[in-house]
């Protein structure tokens, strides 16, 4: 473990997180950047964070509305990992800005709009001009189990499923039910796949078979045909756009960053309209995958690696709209992996099970495995000292 942490600690050039509500900041220097307190200048720019080292000066774009509070920077000695880190506090002003982040898929569909509905893999469009009378929200995942505390009858929804109606687009927490269309069967395939514990650990659990619903040009999997002439599909896997023209959804958002800002502007959506922060990442077959734990929403983040600190005899500035040089609003969380959970985790993860902690999220199982694969890239990029909060691991999802 000593080893694994040693590679990963390697490298740590500036870290910074702001916090917007507390209107003040965490700005953390490696030492192969810094030598010292005294080598580290912080001022502010026009929407920047201007960090001077030995190395030269970073500038790191900040959101409109954020400004640095100048002469508020002050250096706080840290425990274990002084030899590696230097930490300084700060101070920033914010003014309110309309518009917070990306809006999530859910926010966007609105009744009577048109829309075309693409594959996130290769943006082929798989539903066209698709118009709805009604955009209607399902109820919350554990809404069944709930029936009975205020249903004074027989439960009237007992192996009934909600299914939208031929111009309906029901709504869950990280999906879309629609009617499917004759166009559907050039654009997508079917296959059924068996979901359900096969391995000895959960032989008693029954076994599901799910229509899974792919992209006819690339394969991915897009969701689920829950019933006949129904499509579920999951928010990770298509993008929706307003139909006009022939226009597709922009490529140059990689997967990665495709799925963290869609899992990040969904856990906040659920978080402020359920006033929850504990959720359970599952699958289809309700095995859970991931415990989360939303601890800020806040958060202003920028991570730039000791490569990209340059000498000051460099001779061209890194590139302006270089992600690693543009703090982003992001989401902290808490997360631990299930399948990898050491003996003080399983007993977390055991109490959650128990005690029924966490909103249930469900997702594919491939995309489970990126989404755990995206934190554990967030988290490798932090510093030693924020990497670990008591038993769990700590990961930013930029919005």
């Amino acid at each position: 473990m000593a080893e694994e942490m040693s590679v990963k600690t390697h490298g740590l050039g500036v870290f910074l997180e702001l916090r917007k509500r507390l209107q003040s900041g965490l700005l953390v220097v490696g030492t192969d950047v810094a030598r010292g307190p005294a080598d580290v200048v912080v001022t502010g720019g026009d929407s920047s964070l201007l960090v001077r080292t030995p190395r030269g000066q970073l500038s790191l774009a900040l959101p409109a509305g954020v400004a640095f509070e100048t002469g508020s920077c002050i250096h706080t000695p840290v425990g274990e990992s002084s030899g590696e880190e230097l930490h300084f506090r700060l101070r920033i002003t914010t003014e309110r800005s309309k518009q917070e982040g990306p809006a999530s898929v859910m926010e966007t569909l609105r009744a009577k709009e048109t829309y075309s509905f693409h594959c996130q893999g290769c943006t082929t469009r798989l539903l066209e001009d698709r118009a709805f009378k009604r955009v209607l929200p399902l109820p919350n995942g554990n809404w069944n189990a709930i029936v009975e505390d205020w249903c004074c009858h027989p439960d009237p929804f007992a192996n009934k499923k909600l299914l939208p109606r031929a111009e309906d687009c029901l709504l869950g927490d990280t999906f879309v039910l629609l009617a499917r269309d004759a166009g559907c069967d050039q654009t997508l395939t079917e296959e059924v796949s068996s979901v359900g514990a096969t391995d000895s650990q959960d032989s008693k659990k029954p076994c599901h078979r799910l229509a899974l619903v792919s992209c006819a040009s690339c394969s991915s999997v897009l969701g689920e045909a829950v019933a006949p002439g129904t499509l579920k599909l999951y928010i990770t896997q298509v993008v929706v756009e307003p139909a006009v023209g022939d226009g597709k959804p922009d490529a140059s958002l990689n997967r990665s960053a495709f799925l963290e800002r869609t899992v990040a502007a969904r856990l906040l959506d659920l978080s402020n309209s359920l006033s929850s922060f504990h959720f359970s990442v599952q699958m289809p077959d309700g095995k859970v995958f991931l415990l989360l734990w939303l601890l800020n929403g806040d958060s202003i983040i920028a991570s730039v690696p000791e490569t990209c600190v340059r000498e000051e005899s460099s001779v061209s500035p890194p590139a302006p709209l270089s992600p690693s040089l543009r703090a982003a609003r992001a989401l902290k969380l808490l997360y631990i992996s299930c399948s990898g959970a050491s003996i003080q985790q399983r007993e977390i993860v055991t109490s959650w099970e128990v005690n029924s902690i966490g909103h249930p999220v469900v997702l594919p199982l491939k995309v489970c495995e990126e989404l755990l694969q995206v934190m554990d890239e967030s988290n490798a990029t932090l510093p030693a000292s924020m990497r670990c909060m008591r038993s769990y691991e700590v990961a930013y999802l930029r919005l």
